[in-house]
């Protein structure tokens, strides 16, 4: 029999659109010999499964259950590709959790931790991880711009902690742009993050667990149009991704290995993307994404293109690892 399984997409943030984009093609792609997918849509007006002619069915929060033609039908699994909360922070994974429903993305607290750039870094550190000097704001906080700029210098990214790596963030080159940019951040986020400019080349590495084994998949290069990869560079084309990367193969081992480091470290499952810039000849971690967009467009199939990997053995290889 047919596994029933919930794409769940959408979410609460800015990036809920990207989300809905990324879920239609895990839907589009799923083995429908294997599975019965249902889109479900997690959104801030409700959540609701929506069928192929547009028909919207609540879905029951109590059980996650959905009544369609009068038939309830539960899932046995659910692909969490939701961006941002409650899907990427660790809400929905708990939720799942309590409900006794299994899921494909990294579990609750490492969620909740990959989530929140600053505790995520602070563990990583301890680690031996390399990353950019920093500065933690919390609204409300008084703080001493000169101090801000002594720590981290000029020019300085001001990035809200706990939100995607393509809103809420500004790249600084003067000491009178930089309340501007913290108050920017404090609109996604109540806490923000500033960190020092790391000159060099920036790379995109894909993590997953395909097959029982942890993964790194190729490399990608990422050369914006724009200051930084921001939401136009990552969404609206204006960045070059070169996949594999024009590195070394020196470099391209070193940042694999670290970033399945980081996947061990932190207990992570199911498909990641880690980010690092090249500073003085080593791969400094930015952020890690736990669920990483899967739109045609997104970095991460890229790579499981260029590792011979299909997107729906990608995605059957996630469900099927999450029912086991």
């Amino acid at each position: 029999m047919k596994k029933k399984v919930a794409i769940a997409m959408g979410g609460y943030s800015s990036e809920y659109k990207i989300s809905l984009n990324s879920g239609e093609l895990v839907y589009k792609l799923t083995n429908r010999d294997l599975f019965e997918p249902y889109r479900v849509h997690i959104l801030e007006e409700g959540w609701f499964v929506v069928l192929d002619n547009g028909e919207k069915h609540s879905i029951d929060k109590a059980d996650f259950s959905v009544e369609i033609n009068n038939e309830k039908i539960t899932f046995d699994t659910v692909f969490n590709i939701i961006h941002g909360t409650p899907g990427e922070d660790g809400i929905f994974q708990g939720y799942l959790e309590m409900l006794n429903i299994p899921q494909t993305a990294c579990d609750y607290y490492q969620a909740a931790l990959t989530f929140n750039k600053r505790d995520c870094i602070s563990i990583l550190r301890a680690y031996g991880i390399k990353t950019a000097k920093n500065y933690f704001l919390n609204k409300g906080d008084d703080y001493n711009e000169d101090e801000i700029i002594e720590r981290v210098g000029l020019p300085c990214f001001v990035k809200a902690n706990k939100a995607g790596s393509s809103f809420g963030i500004s790249k600084v080159k003067k000491k009178e742009d930089l309340e501007a940019a913290i108050n920017f951040s404090f609109e996604e986020d109540e806490e923000v993050i500033i960190e020092s400019f790391l000159d060099g080349t920036e790379v995109s590495v894909g993590v997953i667990n395909y097959k029982g084994e942890i993964m790194a998949l190729p490399v990608t290069e990422i050369i914006s149009e724009n200051e930084f990869f921001d939401y136009e560079a990552k969404y609206l084309g204006m960045s070059k991704e070169i996949t594999p990367a024009n590195i070394s193969e020196e470099d391209r081992i070193k940042v694999q290995n670290q970033a399945k480091r980081i996947f061990q470290v932190l207990k992570l499952k199911g498909l990641t993307r880690a980010e690092f810039i090249f500073h003085e000849g080593e791969p400094h971690f930015l952020e890690v994404n736990t669920n990483p967009g899967l739109s045609e467009a997104s970095i991460l199939p890229q790579q499981a293109k260029a590792a011979g990997i299909s997107l729906t053995d990608l995605f059957t290889n996630l469900m099927e690892a999450s029912l086991s």
